[in-house]
């Protein structure tokens, strides 16, 4: 297995240095409507970033180059200025429950990813997220470039240094502690072949729609692990790759945010070995809580928070009646 991922990492992971702008936009021009792309930034109160990224996004990959066909920010229920800073920018902004209202919302990033694939039209989907400072457009460029010139890559992802930026003070390489310390020993366990990501919880990546309709997305932070280990199981390891792009910056979570991210994250995981058989289901077998403890000042003594463990999942877009409807041919758009 450690021959196939070395063998994996020369073949499909490259820099976006490596696919020059002139060189996507002749790929983009030969590959026709299957090379429109669309980019989906899922946001939730990020009016202080969200507006900054629209607006690398629209100059440098709309308006200087003609990379991007569609920029949107799906809302998933800001309650400050998100909403007007990306129209601002100059993005379209959808909010989650105007898309497929007959489904009720839930909270959660990957439910806005799944809604995303409703609302956009191009045949490359690049998802961002909308908190990333000192954004640069190489996460955009960098991602949808394989997929442009290898018709045989269905996914990419994003890799970059990861710095832990806190009370003033950097650890280089100190961020991802959830992807170090949950989803990597999970992958390296259960699925080796994935062992050769950078960032398997990276929130930056592109994939074919074509793929994207096929696969069930969990609601919550299990998304991208979800989402990748999908992948595998449908398209193959040689269709799956990754990018770096430099370095990300971002907020950190607090160490119970990233408590219930894990629980979740862990979860994901237990559903799919279940589902392929690797780990019998059985009921009980998964306490869907996570019991967590803060002191309590007034009292001197510790407090247990309880916090459930979401394993919503939404089914393939594809099928979705109305997505099966907007996509029929003739009504493409």
């Amino acid at each position: 297995m450690l021959d196939e991922v070395e063998d994996w990492l020369r073949r499909r992971s490259w820099s976006a240095a490596d696919r020059p702008l002139d060189a996507l936009l002749a790929a983009k021009s030969a590959a026709g409507a299957a090379g429109t792309v669309s980019v989906v930034l899922p946001a939730l109160d990020e009016e202080s970033t969200v507006g900054a990224i629209v607006a690398v996004i629209r100059r440098e990959l709309m308006e200087r180059v003609p990379l991007v066909d569609e920029l949107l920010v799906l809302d998933s229920g800001s309650t400050d200025g998100t909403a007007a800073a990306a129209v601002r920018a100059g993005a379209r902004v959808v909010h989650r429950d105007d898309v497929l209202p007959r489904v009720p919302a839930v909270p959660g990033k990957g439910e806005v990813l799944w809604r995303s694939l409703m609302v956009t039209s191009g045949e490359i989907v690049c998802f961002i997220d909308a908190d990333l400072r000192e954004f640069s457009a190489d996460f955009v460029s960098g991602t949808v470039g394989p997929l442009l010139t290898d018709p045989g890559v269905q996914l990419v992802k994003a890799m970059y240094d990861r710095p832990l930026e806190t009370e003033g003070a950097v650890v280089p390489a100190g961020g991802g502690r959830v992807t170090e310390l949950v989803a990597r020993p999970l992958l390296n366990l259960h699925w080796p072949q994935l062992a050769g990501f950078v960032q398997p919880l990276g929130g930056e990546y592109a994939a074919r729609r074509s793929l994207l309709e096929r696969l069930h997305f969990p609601t919550g932070y299990g998304v991208e692990l979800g989402l990748l280990v999908d992948a595998l199981d449908e398209a193959g390891l040689d269709a799956l790759a990754q990018v770096d792009v430099g370095v990300r910056h971002h907020r950190h979570q607090d160490g119970q945010a990233l408590g219930r991210m894990a629980a979740t994250i862990y979860r994901t995981a237990l559903e799919r070995l279940v589902r392929t058989g690797r780990l019998k289901g059985e009921d009980g077998l998964v306490r869907p809580l996570l019991t967590q403890f803060s002191r309590a000042p007034e009292a001197g003594a510790f407090v247990p928070h309880s916090h459930p463990v979401p394993m919503l999942e939404r089914p393939p877009m594809a099928d979705v009646p109305e997505y099966r409807a907007r996509r029929a041919p003739g009504r493409r758009r």
